[in-house]
């Protein structure tokens, strides 16, 4: 999978490209979407191809031979237009790998899987030459592994049983190593019948059952002899299956069984769905399905775009239509919000265009987060451009920095180079920030950053002299303090530490500020420290000293969610039943499943929301999943909500900036943005952040593990009275 590049169209015929799946001299295999949501192989023919009969006449042959089949075990045909200046094939997307790469990776296969797998592809060959046609091009790279089962890709070179062949007549078609002799000969395509995909039928079940190929390797040239002239390599084939092997690898086509006969023999072609794999092949096929989902959705271009009337720069017109695509697409913010796209009526002149850029992790250990990031302010630029009202026209180009600052530099001179950028959205790591304002300060472009967050006392580059880095969140200091606010509501005045010191300064600050303002102070609340060593894994020594203290709660105050959870575990094992919680970096699902259920009941303090426990956010929740086809059970990721109101919060600067000819937009923006506050769904949005005590509480946030699951208590104050309330303690 490789990423869009500039010149790729945002879609063709209706279907949204996400992708690249391959590419090659004829053309582009692209991951597409269509508008219901199902993913696609999209074939895309250059038009320099198209243009000669030949081709096209191949192509359009292509098109009708794949529309044909529709056995369970081969791709759907979704769509095709062979009459387009460039040609174009959808198929249905199987994320899973090819039988060559599963075996490259994991081995041969065993017996079972491997009559499992050749009884479907032998069903879906019989219902290809049932169909009248021939694959003739049956191989591993060819073959899909799904959870339910095989499936059979690539008819390009299929084609009716005694038809014309339309290429030359000394032309070998099929793959050496498992094409059949009659295919290797010379004026082979004309004899090749459906014996021929029996044998490459063959040299794929040798090929599953032993990792090697039956003729071996080497020079085409010694390949194709061997396939003619030798016999087949079978040693490592079980007996039970060697003599069909070998019947399938015969020389002769007529001695060859056919493909319903040799399904027959392999066994039962409908067997259960799923339990057909070896261990470690779900798994993969599991992860190339989540890659699948996850993937950012591309900024939207242009195919060919038209000249510039006079006046008018070809980069606005390219802008303008970007964002015109995003919003015209099939409608999808306007149709998933219930209005249609319009635009304000401007006697026929375009828009005023400008960029939001995204510069976020989307490749690196951070991506998660940035992917959530990519996701919420996309929603925001789509939403915004379907607006009728709208004064400019908004494009989003999102850029990846790996969550390093070293390509943060690099991607932030990328979003430069755009002349219509007014504002970034971005990273996910500290680095990244530094790295980042770094490029940016000089040309006046602000940086509004909702989830990494600047040490407290560390500089940020250029910020004394003009203002352009927002941090509208809290301090990582102050993430100790919902969980400390809950246990002062419940009257704890006894609070144990376990300070982990693989946390290394986030540690030592938080032992720090709790030992010196302890839950319930006011009414003589005590706090003690009982340290993990950074080099040490056994928790349970500190977890004794903590409970010989008599604790009514306990405090992991450390980053690591496994650490956190070996610290879970001792004190489920030492009997401790009290509240338990920490601060927002341990708190992820690794920590939950490392816990099991000494994770229950676990308190932390967080600067992200949970948009469903937000009453005027069920418009936003309805879009978000509708717009990633997120089922209604699955939450929406932290700091999508987030990234979605700082996108928000730079388009009411923006729209405060348009017709101001004092200075420049960026520059424009970033005054707004000191300036005037903005209230989002998750918080109210100010540039106080780093600078106010009382601004630095403000979206702290407190969740609880319940049920193996997090659940969102809310704004810490209240959710704190609401806890101390609902557990009859304060």
């Amino acid at each position: 999978m490789q990423p869009l590049r500039r010149a790729d169209p945002s879609s063709i015929a209706g279907y949204r490209l996400l992708g690249r799946l391959g590419t090659g001299g004829m053309g582009v295999v692209y991951l597409a979407r269509t508008a219901g949501g199902t993913l696609a192989a999209l074939k895309l023919i250059r038009a320099e191809h198209a243009a000669d009969p030949g081709f096209r006449e191949r192509f359009r042959r292509e098109a009708r031979t794949a529309g044909r089949i529709t056995g369970r075990w081969v791709v759907r045909v979704l769509g095709a237009d062979p009459e387009a200046r460039e040609p174009w094939l959808a198929t249905e997307f199987v994320p899973g790998p090819s039988l060559a790469e599963a075996v490259a990776l994991h081995g041969p296969l065993p017996e079972p899987t491997v009559r499992a797998l050749g009884a479907r592809l032998a069903a879906a060959l019989a219902d290809v030459h049932a169909a009248g046609l021939v694959h003739r091009d049956v191989k591993p790279g060819n073959v899909l592994l799904a959870l339910d089962g095989p499936r059979l890709i690539d008819f390009g070179i299929a084609r009716s049983a005694g038809a014309t062949a339309l290429t030359a007549t000394d032309a070998m078609i099929g793959t050496p190593g498992f094409l059949a002799p009659e295919q290797a000969r010379a004026g082979g395509p004309d004899e090749v019948g459906p014996a021929a995909d029996v044998f490459s039928l063959g040299c794929v079940l040798a090929y599953a059952l032993t990792g090697e190929r039956p003729f071996g390797t080497g020079a085409v040239a010694a390949v194709v002899y061997r396939t003619v002239h030798e016999e087949a390599d079978l040693r490592g084939i079980p007996d039970t299956l060697l003599p069909l092997v070998t019947a399938c690898l015969a020389k002769d086509p007529a001695a060859r069984p056919t493909a319903a006969r040799a399904g027959a023999a392999l066994g039962e072609a409908e067997g259960a769905a799923g339990d057909w794999l070896p261990p470690g092949l779900p798994a993969l096929i599991a992860r190339r399905s989540s890659r699948v989902l996850d993937l950012p959705v591309p900024e939207p271009t242009l195919l060919t775009a038209p000249e510039p009337p006079a006046g008018i720069s070809r980069r606005r017109v390219l802008t303008a239509g970007s964002a015109a695509a995003v919003a015209g697409a099939g409608g999808l913010t306007a149709w998933l919000l219930g209005r249609a796209p319009a635009r304000k009526d401007t006697g026929g002149a375009a828009l005023p265009a400008y960029t939001i850029g995204v510069l976020t992790d989307l490749t690196g250990p951070t991506r998660a987060a940035g992917r959530a990031q990519e996701r919420g302010a996309r929603l925001a630029v789509e939403t915004f451009n379907a607006r009728p009202d709208r004064a400019f026209d908004v494009a989003l180009r999102v850029v990846d920095d790996g969550g390093r600052g070293s390509r943060a530099t690099t991607a932030a001179r990328t979003l430069l180079r755009d002349e219509g950028l007014v504002g970034v959205l971005g990273p996910t790591t500290v680095p990244s920030v530094l790295a980042a304002v770094a490029e940016l300060v000089d040309h006046s472009v602000p940086l509004v950053s909702v989830l990494a967050a600047v040490p407290t006392g560390d500089t940020v580059e250029g910020q004394t002299t003009k203002r352009t880095y927002f941090e509208p969140r809290p301090s990582p200091d102050s993430m100790i303090v919902p969980y400390a606010r809950c246990l002062s509501e419940r009257g704890i005045v006894r609070t144990a530490l376990v300070e982990d010191r693989d946390g290394g300064r986030a540690t030592w600050f938080a032992v720090k500020s709790v030992k010196q303002t302890p839950p319930s102070q006011a009414r003589g609340g005590t706090a003690t420290s009982h340290p993990v060593e950074a080099d040490g894994e056994d928790f349970a020594p500190a977890v004794r000293a903590a409970l010989a203290t008599d604790p009514q709660a306990v405090m992991y105050v450390g980053i690591s969610p496994r650490r956190a959870a070996l610290c879970a575990k001792a004190l489920r094992d030492q009997g401790f039943r009290g509240p338990c919680g920490s601060v927002e970096q341990p708190f992820t699902q690794e920590f939950i499943d490392l816990a099991g259920p000494a994770a229950e009941d676990w308190y932390f303090g967080t600067a992200h929301v949970d948009p469903d426990g937000l009453p005027g956010a069920k418009d936003f929740t309805a879009a978000y999943r509708a717009r990633w086809g997120l089922p209604a059970t699955t939450p929406v990721e932290p700091y999508a909500t987030e990234a979605y109101d700082a996108v928000n919060w730079t388009l009411q600067a923006l729209g405060t900036t348009v017709g101001n000819h004092s200075e420049s937009v960026a520059s424009g923006v970033a005054n707004a943005l000191r300036q005037t506050p903005y209230k989002g769904l998750a918080k109210t949005y100010t540039s106080a952040g780093r600078e106010s005590g009382t601004a630095s509480l403000v979206g702290l946030f407190l969740w609880q593990v319940r049920d193996g699951r997090p659940h969102f208590l809310g704004e810490f104050a209240d959710a704190a009275v609401k806890e101390a309330k609902r557990t009859g303690k304060t």
